[in-house]
């Protein structure tokens, strides 16, 4: 104890800035107020308990949730470097990525870039060993699935696929099934379209759905509602960082274009 003498107001001075840093991390994430209470006692006033509650806090909330926070920009980054790929290579690297490790996600991933391409039988060949297993009901062999159909005209094959998404699986499978079964339904000129798209907006984690839905009042006759969402899309767009604008760039190209066909 002796030895750390020397030490103790340093220490003393690091555990006041954890806790002030901690402190701020809890207000900003809307942390449970015990622990607000704690961080205060230990960066406003240096009781002991404080500091003690400012290491455990660190150790608890705070240094998971910057791993969490850094690993969530890496696959931000990722997307966002894959967008700027031609098609035709984030086929190839798919493709050497299932032959690495097939995975459903990376089986599913290929299939959906081999839709995109209108490379439908090649898609369909890929996708078949999911459908026939015990990932047939799989949120995302359903959703690959059902894009495949819209690809092949068949809305309504999609439409009983989309049906059967758990849309509690996570906000990007919600996002994602809506935006599909809106599309199928406008395809069957289903008048709930309408409101699906509406829905796949509601707390989206991409900016298709705003793009779609644009599109859908355009083709409705309803320019002007799907000018105030455009012009939304593009304030997003002015404000966004320059990876969220990478990510979403083919959906901010979809909302130029649309708005040049209503000038």
């Amino acid at each position: 104890m002796d030895a750390l003498q020397p030490y103790l107001p340093l220490i003393f001075n690091v555990l006041r800035l954890l806790a002030v840093v901690g402190l701020i991390h809890a207000i900003a994430t809307r942390q449970q107020i015990f622990w607000m209470f704690l961080l205060g006692f230990g960066a406003l006033l240096g009781s002991i308990f404080g500091m003690i509650g400012a290491v455990a806090y660190a150790f608890m909330v705070l240094i998971p949730s910057l791993r969490g926070s850094g690993r969530a920009a890496g696959r931000a980054v990722a997307r966002g470097v894959d967008a700027l790929k031609p098609l035709d290579l984030r086929i190839r690297d798919a493709q050497e990525q299932l032959t690495e490790s097939d995975t459903l996600q990376n089986r599913a991933d290929l299939a959906a870039l081999q839709a995109r391409a209108g490379r439908l039988d090649d898609a369909q060949a890929t996708l078949n060993p999911l459908l026939a297993g015990i990932y047939s009901d799989d949120p995302v062999v359903l959703l690959t699935s059902a894009e495949l159909d819209l690809a092949r005209n068949d809305p309504q094959g999609a439409e009983h696929k989309l049906t059967q998404v758990d849309l509690r699986t996570s906000a990007a499978t919600r996002t994602r099934t809506m935006t599909l079964l809106g599309q199928a339904q406008e395809a069957q000129s289903k008048p709930q379209a309408d409101e699906t798209y509406r829905q796949a907006m509601v707390a989206a984690t991409t900016e298709e759905p705003r793009a779609r839905y644009a599109a859908y009042l355009i083709r409705q006759g309803r320019g002007g509602e799907a000018k105030v969402i455009l012009d939304q899309m593009a304030k997003t767009e002015q404000r966004a960082t320059n990876l969220y604008r990478r990510q979403e760039r083919e959906w901010f190209q979809m909302a130029a274009g649309l708005r040049r066909e209503l000038k």
